[in-house]
């Protein structure tokens, strides 16, 4: 194993191509189980992403993000509605599988990586609800995740200095939501990391931590790389055939509905490997 691939490649002008780059990325490396684990840091500039098991008219104001221009995007993984903006820090992490309990796996150990990175501030996070990590009375970021043979995809956002003002505007929270799936309600109180420290953190700053978190975790050295042209063109198909339709954003076509995406990014798969 070489090492730890970053990634800080990202598109912030288009939220639907940094999600779908995200699910190739992973698809990928479920196909490849020989290739080395990846961190990926990334932004979008406004967006709300809702989970996949969510319905968008129940999680976001719809007619006001239209309005505000901030597009509403689907991920492949499930958990809650997230506002996004260029003071959110989005994280994601790909790995083979190294035990037969995957869930825990990602909730109890690859989790541990972000963690690791808010300890080196000086503060001492905590995991609430399983996918939340809170500091404080309040949640500075959450995660959601998925495995596929053999393969672990955890992924989240950070909370740093995110316009909360627009967050609570845009985001549907309903009490009785948080009162029938019986969650701490640390999970609807938000706080953001810069105002937790009293100071402005920088990208460089934060990213530099995420990485040291990883690392440390994985006992891993990091390089730095690009996408390959493989997870490019994956990531296009994913864009054009899946992130970029309605019927997906809005609508929550089961992945079952796009199985000629998947069948075309096999074939660029098989290409890559004559």
């Amino acid at each position: 194993m070489k090492g730890l691939r970053v990634l800080l490649f990202e598109t912030p002008h288009d939220p639907y191509f940094n999600l779908a780059l995200e699910e190739a990325l992973f698809y990928i490396k479920s196909k490849r189980r020989d290739a080395n684990p990846v961190l990926r840091i990334w932004r979008n500039y406004s967006a709300v992403i809702i989970g996949y098991f969510q319905k968008a008219e129940e999680e976001v104001k719809l007619d006001l993000a239209e309005n505000l221009g901030i597009a509403v995007v689907r991920r492949f993984t499930g958990g809650g509605a997230v506002y996004h903006d260029l003071g959110n820090i989005n994280y994601a992490i790909v790995i083979d599988q190294r035990s037969n309990d995957p869930l825990n796996e990602l909730y109890g150990f690859l989790i541990d990586g972000i963690l690791n990175a808010l300890r080196k501030f000086g503060v001492e996070p905590r995991v609430e609800n399983i996918n939340d990590i809170a500091i404080g009375f309040g949640k500075v970021s959450g995660v959601a995740a998925s495995f596929r043979e053999g393969t672990l995809f955890l992924h989240g956002s950070l909370l740093v200095s995110t316009n909360l003002d627009v967050l609570t505007r845009v985001l549907k929270i309903s009490e009785k939501k948080l009162a029938d799936k019986k969650v701490n309600s640390v999970k609807y109180r938000v706080r953001l990391l810069e105002d937790i420290l009293g100071r402005k953190i920088t990208f460089s700053e934060i990213v530099e931590k995420i990485i040291r978190g990883y690392c440390d975790l994985l006992n891993l050295k990091p390089y730095y790389d690009m996408p390959e042209k493989l997870e490019i063109e994956a990531a296009k198909i994913l864009y054009e055939e899946k992130y970029k339709k309605e019927k997906w954003n809005l609508g929550r076509s089961p992945s079952s509905d796009f199985k000629r995406t998947y069948t075309l990014i096999d074939e660029l798969i098989i290409q890559s490997l004559k």
